[in-house]
């Protein structure tokens, strides 16, 4: 990962003063490596007499398993909707009043 940080900020500072072809060749020229390059460089090669050990072929076997998950599907027991009855609001006929009555708000 500091290996790929390190091309991208030196592609980046590249790019400003220079086209994209030029500043891809600047990069990855080994004869101008950054400091950063160099430490990640230093590092790979301190650490690659001490790598991560890597298991011995034998003849046991490992066996990846996947299971897929059934399909959920939601589905409602009914069939239809069910059935609803109107609501009945009470309607006012005649005039309201006007002015309103004032006897209330005594």
């Amino acid at each position: 990962m500091a290996q790929v940080f390190a091309w991208a900020r030196m592609f980046a500072g590249y790019a400003r003063s220079e086209s994209i072809a030029a500043a891809a060749r600047e990069t990855f020229d080994p004869a101008k490596p950054c400091a950063l390059c160099c430490a990640v460089s230093r590092a790979r090669e301190a650490a690659s007499p001490h790598g991560p050990a890597v298991p011995a072929a034998s003849s046991e076997k490992l066996v990846l398993i996947c299971e897929r998950p059934s399909v959920f599907v939601a589905a409602s027991a009914q069939g239809r909707w069910p059935e609803m009855t109107p609501a009945r609001i009470p309607v006012c006929i005649g005039d309201v009043p006007v002015p309103p009555p004032r006897a209330d708000l005594a």
